[in-house]
């Protein structure tokens, strides 16, 4: 056979399997801290707009409680499973250290959210600077406090990585520009499971040990509706205040009605959507570089230190836009 003949057939093959590859559809699983809960079925609709947009078989499948056993049995199957990729938000991140362990011993792409401290991950996406926002956070309390006053903060668990660092965040905010507020350190980090009927239960309990307790810092999107329901029935309201991460769908009565003047948080579906996008990313072996774009608002230009992607993601509602948002 001649050289030129042997050359056209392997360009022929060279080109044949590169349309193969870029053609190839992954398997990508995000898994949840719960599945039932509002703020990650929001996550569900980003991630179904993936897979129709792309082609990828991308879908959630998480646990049907916030509990960190059951998370790690979902990601044990999906495993087993032979998915390509998981995406991962973590409830507790060193619980799920060993599972996702095995997963990247598989070969299998592991990305997280919210789960700064994840060991075991090829790159945790914050949507913002976890310090920055706590920060705005307790901007946003202090205001509705007057700058002054006793208050607490709220965490869905003391091993949520985020969570606990927006608590940090804030209360080093306050310690640094509202002299006239008071952490009481007694209760500085609330945990309320990630549930609301234990957010709201918890909250009633504060403002009856603590009768001059004047504000509750949510991380949680549970914290700030379910505080502001304790609130209202215990006719505190104008008295006590709460400012916190929210689904507009779970301030929106509480924003027109002035129990809560601001609420923060980001688009669920933003996440779920960029997360999918970073592991096909990986699959496809390309390079994940200071600045990338991985295609949504707030994420465009990512900041890359050490395996974190920080974008700029974060939303404030208050009585101005609270309507701008249906979910």
């Amino acid at each position: 056979m001649r050289k030129s003949s042997v050359v056209l057939i392997l360009m022929v093959i060279f080109v044949c399997f590169a349309s193969f590859a870029e053609g190839k559809t992954y398997e990508i699983a995000v898994v949840p801290k719960d599945a039932t809960i509002g703020w990650f079925k929001r996550m569900e609709v980003g991630v179904k707009q993936y897979a129709k947009e792309t082609g990828m078989h991308a879908y959630m499948k998480g646990p049907s409680k916030t509990d960190a056993s059951a998370q790690a049995e979902v990601i044990e199957d999906l495993i087993s499973a032979g998915v390509d990729a998981l995406c991962v938000v973590p409830i507790d991140p060193v619980a799920l250290e060993p599972v996702l362990e095995k997963a990247m011993k598989k070969g299998i792409v592991v990305i997280t959210h919210e789960g700064s401290t994840q060991k075991n991950t090829m790159y945790d996406i914050e949507a913002f600077d976890n310090k920055e926002y706590g920060a705005f956070i307790m901007d946003n309390l202090a205001k509705a406090m007057n700058y002054e006053g006793k208050y607490v903060t709220m965490v869905g668990f003391v091993t949520n990585a985020s969570h606990m660092e927006w608590a940090q965040g804030g209360i080093a905010r306050q310690k640094e520009k509202y002299p006239k507020m008071q952490l009481i350190t007694a209760d500085q980090y609330v945990e309320i499971q990630d549930d609301p009927n234990i957010t709201y239960q918890k909250a009633k309990e504060l403002f009856k040990k603590y009768p001059d307790l004047k504000g509750i810092m949510g991380t949680s999107g549970h914290a700030a509706p379910n505080s502001a329901k304790a609130i209202e029935e215990l006719g505190l309201k104008g008295k006590a205040f709460t400012c916190g991460t929210g689904l507009p769908s779970q301030v929106r009565t509480y924003i027109k009605d002035g129990t809560i003047q601001y609420a923060t948080l980001w688009d669920p579906a933003d996440a779920g959507y960029v997360m999918c996008v970073l592991a096909k990313k990986i699959l496809d072996k390309q390079p994940i570089t200071n600045g990338i774009n991985l295609g949504r608002k707030g994420y465009e230009k990512m900041i890359l230190k050490g395996n974190l992607l920080i974008g700029s993601g974060w939303i404030t509602l208050d009585k101005n836009n609270i309507d701008d948002f249906d979910f």
